[in-house]
């Protein structure tokens, strides 16, 4: 393990330790997430302008990039578990992406459990979509093209809100990108126990702590909308899928990946090997995390009309 890597994994077990000691203490954690991806000034510079918009009683920024296309469009929806997280997180990422693609980038701050349970989160995701398409960072002007991607939570709601699109006879995006998406709340991934001692961050115990906090017993944990895993995935747009091999939510991937392909959509999964939940937002630290962000770059490229 590189001495980089080696800084990333402490780091990362130390906001482990500090979150298990504040389990009792909501607004105390999700302070601590905020700083996620922050191991120095690196990983927490970016040179986009953000600009804020409200989306009805939804608060959103857009990220651009100098010289990003207003009618080229990504929706990133955030990761944090469901109840924690927000678009600032992620500017440094964004703004990286936005520089590669040339796409105006659209970050909403989505209501979070346990709050607003499910479905909130997924109807905050799902009307923004359908918003993007028909608004621009100018104002209402229609899409050219149109990206979904999300993390961990967020790559959860990317596949859901996907679902919800299909049910309802909506045009999909172009494409979607899913980091180390959340796929099955039934927890029957090997990997939630063969990474268990080897994940720095995510612990397989708190799937089922957040069932009650963010689920409530709405719906089944098997049902696409909780668990994108189960729901028909013959009729997805291309999908790039990246996890990290350290990750307990690995094969979360791999089998949506695996089920996605079999049933006939067009999903490419990534694994990198020895790298953590996300580790995309520790670029340029992590020479992986700026490989990776390119790699989803270049994706979004080959899906452009």
């Amino acid at each position: 393990m590189s001495s980089a890597q080696q800084q990333v994994v402490s780091h990362l077990q130390g906001l482990a330790q500090q979150a298990l000691a504040l389990l009792q203490d909501l607004p105390a954690r999700r302070q601590l997430i905020e700083q996620y991806f922050n191991i120095g000034p690196e990983t927490q510079h970016y040179s986009a302008t953000i600009t804020p918009v409200q989306l009805g009683d939804m608060a959103a920024e857009w990220v651009q990039a100098a010289g990003a296309d207003a009618n080229q469009r990504l929706l990133y929806i955030h990761g944090g578990s469901w109840v924690s997280g927000s678009p600032q997180l992620y500017r440094p990422l964004l703004s990286k992406l936005s520089e590669l693609t040339g796409l105006s980038i659209l970050a909403i701050d989505y209501r979070l459990a346990p709050e607003h349970p499910f479905p909130a989160g997924l109807d905050d995701s799902y009307e923004a979509y359908l918003w993007l398409r028909e608004n621009g960072p100018q104002g209402a002007a229609p899409s050219s093209n149109v990206f979904m991607m999300g993390d961990s939570a967020g790559g959860n709601l990317v596949l859901a809100c996907l679902h919800k699109l299909n049910d309802n006879q909506e045009k999909l995006p172009n494409a979607a990108v899913a980091l180390s998406p959340a796929t099955d709340f039934t927890g029957q991934s090997p990997s939630m126990k063969t990474k268990a001692g080897i994940d720095p961050i995510v612990n397989p115990i708190a799937l089922t702590m957040l069932d009650p906090i963010y689920l409530r017993g709405a719906v089944a944990l098997d049902h696409p909308y909780a668990s994108p895993l189960f729901g028909d995935l013959s009729q997805l747009p291309p999908l790039l899928i990246q996890v990290g091999e350290m990750e307990v939510l690995l094969d979360d991937s791999v089998r949506f990946a695996e089920q996605a392909k079999q049933q006939g959509s067009d999903v490419t999964l990534q694994q990198w090997p020895d790298m953590p939940h996300v580790f995309q937002g520790f670029a340029p630290v992590l020479p992986q995390a700026s490989d990776a962000i390119e790699k989803i770059a270049a994706f979004i490229k080959q899906h452009l009309d």
